[in-house]
């Protein structure tokens, strides 16, 4: 089993910067590929970006293209979502979840999942 802890959320004026950090714990995450997740208020939890289990391999959505960077660092059990040019449109429950390789887009490939962490664009 792994668990998934998401922290780093919080409010930002649109134009700012937050970077969102996925711990694990139970088990180490260097064996699987992590993806990150959004749902907004009334929404479906859409696939944000994703990494390979050996940080080669990154996806993103088109709208997070060039403003948002997905890392990982394997020694401290964490990966990174450092989200720039925020827009209010980006508001919204962000959450991490895990995988047994290879990356995937879709909520239902996912087996481990964090609690979620608010991040919320002022206009």
């Amino acid at each position: 089993q792994v668990q998934l802890v998401e922290s780093g959320g919080g409010l930002v004026q649109a134009g700012g910067s937050l970077r969102l950090s996925c711990t694990a714990s139970g088990r180490t995450l260097d064996t699987y590929a992590v993806g990150w997740f959004r749902q907004a208020p009334g929404k479906e939890r859409e696939f944000v970006a994703t990494i390979s289990a050996g940080g080669r391999t990154t996806y993103y959505r088109d709208s997070v293209k060039g403003r948002f960077t997905i890392s990982r660092d394997n020694a401290k059990n964490t990966v990174y979502l450092q989200m720039n040019s925020l827009k209010p449109e980006d508001t919204a429950v962000y959450y991490c979840a895990a995988k047994a390789p290879p990356t995937a887009q879709t909520v239902e490939y996912y087996d481990y999942w964090g609690q979620g962490a608010q991040v919320t664009v002022g206009s």
